[in-house]
């Protein structure tokens, strides 16, 4: 099924969002909208692929992907991309809406059942990567900066390797972790330094969604069924970890998914994950009732 790109124009971002699918949907239930960060909408078409029954909405943030911002600043707040992702879906005109929201688009839907608890029906949040709730916060910050310091110093290549030390790191960040040499970029056949710092995952741009505060009394007080999902290849990673604890805060377990942090992505975009096993699984979550 062939997307159909939609803009709303507001007084601060040109929001692009893709509809497969008609509207009002076909099978009557709510759209299905699926959201990342600092993923764009394209990150979805394998996902996506596996509901053709359903009418499925992706989106790219504002400052990224397709969707222009004006609002002269650069960095990724949560609060903002919420109140951006319920103007889109008030512009849908279906109702509320069931969202698959994965990394920090898990956190921006979290923020948006925080603040906006009829808009959504359903929440899986898959691996939102809330470190400030780790037991290791302290350390898991200062490998964070330590990403950005190597992308500042020898940009994309360097913060790339960085972050993959990072995010690949099993338990705690201990000082064995931030004893490991500097992983050399030309060794993983990443490119010579291009002179940019303002890639959204490895500068200090998003550094407010690893940093938000969950208004537990707002989430476990919505009406919203929400599920945070992690990865079975996750577990002892950052992300596996922070989703643990965020379950944790709200008082339940996390449901476990196939493959890993981008268990849902096929080939295209690296490390490939396990998209149709991912699919069924999110299917059985979204169907189920209670």
């Amino acid at each position: 099924m062939s997307a159909h790109a939609q803009t709303l124009r507001t007084s601060e971002a040109d929001l692009v969002h893709d509809v497969l699918g008609p509207l009002p949907t076909a099978d009557g239930r709510p759209p299905l909208f699926m959201i990342g960060q600092p993923m764009d909408a394209a990150g979805f078409r394998a996902l996506a692929s596996y509901f053709p029954e359903r009418t499925v909405v992706t989106y790219d943030p504002r400052g990224i992907g397709r969707s222009v911002r004006r609002d002269g600043r650069v960095d990724h707040s949560p609060a903002l991309q919420a109140a951006d992702v319920h103007a889109v879906i008030e512009a849908l005109g279906a109702g509320p809406v069931e969202m698959f929201a994965s990394s920090g688009g898990a956190v921006t839907a979290l923020a948006l059942v925080e603040t906006y608890p009829g808009a959504v029906t359903t929440l899986v949040a898959h691996e939102p990567p809330l470190i400030t709730l780790l037991p290791d916060a302290r350390a898991a910050v200062r490998a964070r900066a330590a990403v950005w310091d190597a992308y500042e110093e020898k940009g994309w290549g360097a913060g790339t390797a960085a972050f993959a030390m990072m995010a690949s790191w099993q338990g705690e960040f201990t000082e064995d972790y931030f004893d490991r040499p500097a992983p050399d970029p030309a060794a993983l056949g990443m490119p010579a330094d291009d002179g940019s710092r303002d890639d959204p995952l490895l500068s200090d741009r998003s550094w407010a969604v690893s940093s938000h505060r969950l208004d537990t009394d707002a989430l476990t007080g919505a009406p919203t069924r929400i599920e945070i999902a992690v990865g079975e290849e996750s577990l002892d990673t950052l992300t596996g970890r922070t989703a643990v604890a965020t379950a944790g805060l709200l008082g339940r377990r996390p449901t476990v998914f196939p493959s890993h942090h981008g268990g849902f992505l096929d080939g295209e975009f690296g490390h490939a994950g396990q998209p149709e096993a991912f699919a069924r699984k999110l299917r059985e979550v979204l169907d189920h009732a209670g």
